[in-house]
């Protein structure tokens, strides 16, 4: 069975797969990234696991993987295929697409940043799935977004593009970690929820599930942290609506599991803020955690064959790597 090898590399796990053309998961798997052990332990673990998942499709699915992908967080050069900053992994300048090659014989490998490939495959295979255009938006410790055009995500000059969490809402707010001040992120993050609501509770254990479950109890001091959070992202996505004009904002993350919690009062808040602009549909994540290893199965096969290319497995069988994602 032709299949793909997808790591999905987080900062303190690491999501694997095997990826059928199809976009079925075929075979998943789980490690520690062990990042306290330093950043070439963390290289090499990848390695490791590569290796392992190409050794499983050999002796379970009796094939070798075609192709592999692998996605990880911070600055991520796709064209060169190096990692090149994580700050919560410890790396600088990785080769990492050539020294997975090297491990797995030399199949080839195609490496993308870990918001951007979940926006990959929410597009292709999810909530996004017949969008020609769509925005994807992680709202977890920071929040990154993805820009979705045509099945594609569209990674701008410099690989930085949908980092919207980095847009200023609020001047005068508080201090990013990026430097500015006001930034979405430092307000209606994840991060940022549970910081506020563990100050107004009184309680430093308190996160931003339990300000949701406050939230639903009816506790006033719960829903006003709650509010001010989901008005600085509405005001952040007004802002993408203008620029971007997407067809459907998926939206995924811890935030997002709150549901409608979340999605009622946002919808109303960007509602009241827009103008001239339309309001796209603006809906929950579909993958769960499984996205960045759908994602960086989609990036394999597209390395391949290109997006929306037919793989087909030579039995006559037609195996669409979206089964016709685009509009």
């Amino acid at each position: 069975m032709r299949h793909v090898i997808a790591l999905d590399v987080g900062g303190t796990g690491m999501k694997a797969a095997l990826v059928g053309a199809d976009g079925a998961l075929l075979y998943e798997a789980r490690r520690a990234t062990g990042r306290e052990r330093g950043p070439d332990a963390v290289v090499e673990t990848i390695l490791d696991f590569a290796a392992d998942l190409r050794a499983h499709g050999v002796e379970h699915l009796g094939a070798s993987a075609v192709a592999a992908g692998v996605a990880v967080p911070g600055i991520v050069d796709a064209e060169s295929g190096t990692a090149v900053y994580a700050s919560n992994l410890g790396w600088r300048d990785v080769p990492l697409r050539d020294l997975l090659g090297k491990r797995l014989g030399d199949v080839p490998v195609a490496l993308g940043h870990d918001v951007r490939t979940g926006g990959l495959a929410e597009g292709r295979l999810g909530a996004g799935r017949g969008a020609d255009r769509f925005f994807f938006v992680g709202l977890g410790t920071g929040i990154a977004g993805a820009i979705g055009i045509e099945g594609t995500i569209e990674a701008g000059a410099h690989g930085y593009a949908g980092e919207i969490g980095h847009v200023v809402v609020r001047p005068d707010g508080p201090e990013c970690g990026c430097g500015q001040r006001g930034c979405m992120e430092a307000i209606a993050s994840a991060a940022a929820v549970t910081r506020a609501w563990a100050a107004a509770s009184g309680d430093p254990a308190a996160d931003a599930a339990d300000c949701a479950r406050a939230v639903d109890a009816g506790d006033p001091e719960a829903v006003r942290v709650w509010l001010d959070a989901v008005d600085a992202l509405a005001a952040g996505l007004v802002t993408a609506l203008t620029l971007l004009d997407p067809r459907t904002v998926i939206v995924g993350g811890g935030l997002a599991e709150a549901g409608e919690t979340l999605f009622t009062p946002l919808r109303a808040a960007v509602e009241r803020r827009v103008t001239f602009q339309k309001v796209p549909e603006i809906v929950p994540a579909a993958l769960g955690d499984t996205a960045g290893c759908l994602g960086a199965g989609l990036l394999a096969w597209d390395l391949l064959a290109g997006p929306g290319t037919d793989h087909s497995d030579g039995s006559g069988r037609s195996d669409r790597l979206s089964t016709e994602v685009s509009a």
